[in-house]
This record gives C-alpha cells, structure tokens and sequence, in this order.
C-alpha cells in the first residue's frame, strides 16, 4: 500500500482523466506537482496547455511545462515517418509513452527529488505486475509493454479500477473545467490531418505495380508507405487499367481486393480477393521486453496483434535470435533487441502487420511484447 504525504509528479495532458486522476491523488493525501509535456506546436497543443493550467489552477497544485519538442520530434515523429519510409506501420503511442511520457516523468521526479510518477492512463499495477485496468474498453496496458519492474514500482495509475463513466461523473463533481470534452481518438501529432497527408510531406510517392499473388499486373499503386496490411479501400484497381490489365483483372477474378503484402525490392503492393489471405497463424517478433521477468520459454499466452483486437491463444517459443548471440540460453525469457521469438497462434490472425506491437498476456496480468516482423 501506498502511503500519503509522498510527492507525486501527474502528466497533465489538458484531458478529463489526468486531471482526475490529480484530483484522486491529492484526496489522498499526496503532495502533487503536474507538468505539461510540450511535444509539438500548433492549436491543439496550444488548447491542451490552456487547459492543463486551468487543471493545476483549480486544484491548487504546482504545474511546470517541459519543452519536449525536439525530443519528440527525433524519437517519436522521425521514428514515424521513417518506419512507413521502410513499408511497415509503426506504432507510435508505444513508443512514445516509455521513450518520451515516463522517461521525462522520471527525469523530472529525480530533479526534483518526488518518490511517484502518476498518469491517467486506464491501467492497474499490483507487486510490480502490470494489469489491465477494470474498464476493458479504455484498457491502456497494451501500451505500456515496454515499461520494466523497477518503474513499475514508481508508478500511479490511479484510474485504473474505475470505469471511463465514473471518471466523468467524478470530474463533473469535482467542478474540473475539463469533464465535458471530447476524446481524440488520433495520432497527437497528425492534429486531425489524416495519415497519407501527413506523409506525403516527407515521402516522395513512388509509383510501382500492384500485383496479385500469381505476379499478374492489376494497376499501379502510389507508393508503399501508403498502403497498410489489410487495406481495402483506395486500392486503385481497373478505373485507367492498360488492356492487358483489364485481362489480369479478369483472370484473377472480381475484387475487393485487400493489401496481404508488399515486396520492397521490386516496390510492388501484392493484393487478393481472397479475405483468407489476410489471416496467419504463425509469425516472428522481436524488440520483446519482458514486464514479468520470471517468464521462461516456450509459453502459452493470450496475445493480441493490435490495440482493442480480441486476445487469442497463442504459443510463444524462442525463435533464432537477430544477433550471433543465443536469445535464450537456458530457457529463460530475457529482454533486448537480440531476442527473436516465434507465435504461433490456435487460431488464425487477420492482418498481422510488420511494425505493429503484440502483447502477450496471462489472465489479466501483462507478461511482455515485441514488435512484429
């Protein structure tokens, strides 16, 4: 249990569930101090700032705003831009919230000698374990894989065994300015711009052919980093076919057709009319961090490929390790860069995607993840 009169440092992100969140923590007892990240310019930034104030205002707290752009920039945004420069769809929320969100909270807790770091996020920690939170439909944890043992024991998510309409309800009690406000369900960064104009800033389009799994020339795509595994719509296929496209279309039979991989070598998108297609049950990952490290291999868990996707039984075995040294020697899980693993899932998965985290679980509780390759 957690004792009172310890000072905490809460991200205050301008929304409704941090600014909860620092209104439970100091009913509690706890001296709080919330700081504003500034992450990136423009209006939105500006409005979340604005609001942040008013949060730290009206409950009477100190409040101090990091400037993180530059940081930002380098680990989150040219991470981004680089992955989809590559053919893969990165995940920039996992990153950003161990690279960016809780390496500077514990930054600043050390500088300012607090004992906690807290957030809003909607996520439960117990003896170092990470859980998720009582609220399945806010659950953050997948977010959180790449946090270890030692931060955990540093951590507060006080919202984490309250359900997203509780949270309201407190914050329309507390009086918090914020808890009529809306949700951004977006990349921060993008500001409401979608994906592919946002990219087309940075990437020069590449045109090449979109093929079907036989090597049959359907069309032309607009270049790779614009289409995701899975993707369905603005495939353009047949409206300016050549003839002999317009033949390969018929032979390869009536679409949709769905994006079930690419081939950067010869910058070609390999399409299917075949939903099937899209489904594996076996795949590799690496990047893994392990949360619980008394996990050994092989493992069954439940995993899940992508945020809110349904969690299935998956078997988690070493695979060969990217580096000359053995990943796993003596069987038990470690974690790094060099740790190669193998899933295989009991049932198939759709649209498993180069770039994305999955994560594996036990019960509730959060064993580790990786990236998928």
């Amino acid at each position: 249990m957690i004792k009172s009169n310890k000072k905490v440092i809460i991200a205050l992100s301008g929304g409704v569930d941090s600014a909860v969140s620092a209104a439970l923590l100091k009913k509690q007892g706890f001296d709080v101090f919330g700081v504003f990240f500034r992450f990136f310019d423009g209006a939105s930034a500006k409005k979340s700032l604005n609001k942040a104030k008013k949060v730290a205002e009206s409950l009477d707290i100190d409040f101090e705003i990091v400037d993180a752009r530059k940081e930002f920039q380098k680990k989150i945004v040219d991470y981004f831009i680089k992955s989809y420069k590559k053919g893969i769809t990165p995940n920039p929320c996992v990153v950003c919230n161990r690279e960016m969100k809780f390496a500077l909270l514990f930054a600043l807790m050390k500088r300012i000698n607090a004992d906690y770091v807290a957030a809003g996020h909607y996520a439960r920690i117990a003896g170092q374990k990470l859980f998720e939170a009582k609220d399945k439909t806010k659950d953050q944890s997948y977010f959180l894989y790449r946090l270890t043992q030692k931060e955990l024991a540093k951590i507060i998510f006080p919202l984490g065994e309250f359900k997203k309409t509780e949270t309201k309800k407190m914050a329309k009690k507390l009086q918090l300015s914020v808890f009529g406000e809306e949700e951004s369900q977006d990349v921060c960064f993008l500001s409401g711009t979608d994906i592919n104009s946002f990219l087309k800033k940075y990437i020069k389009p590449k045109s090449g052919n979109i093929v079907d799994e036989r090597k049959n020339i359907l069309g032309k795509h607009k270049g790779l980093s614009f289409y995701t595994i899975g993707q369905r719509k603005g495939i353009e296929i047949g409206p300016s076919a050549s003839r002999q496209q317009r033949e390969a279309i018929r032979a390869s039979g009536p679409g949709p057709y769905f994006v079930i991989g690419k081939n950067l070598r010869k910058n070609e998108l390999i399409v299917s009319n075949d939903p099937k297609k899209l489904f594996v049950k076996k795949f590799f990952m690496n990047k893994v961090n392990w949360v619980n490290k008394e996990i050994k291999l092989p493992l069954r868990a439940q995993i899940q490929i992508r945020y809110h996707a349904s969690k299935i039984s998956a078997k988690i075995s070493s695979g060969k390790p990217s580096s000359a040294k053995p990943a796993c020697r003596t069987g038990r899980a470690t974690a790094g860069k060099a740790e190669r693993l193998i899933v295989e899932a009991k049932k198939p998965l759709r649209a498993v995607t180069p770039g994305q985290s999955a994560i594996f679980y036990k019960n509730s509780e959060v064993l580790g993840g990786g990236i998928i390759v």
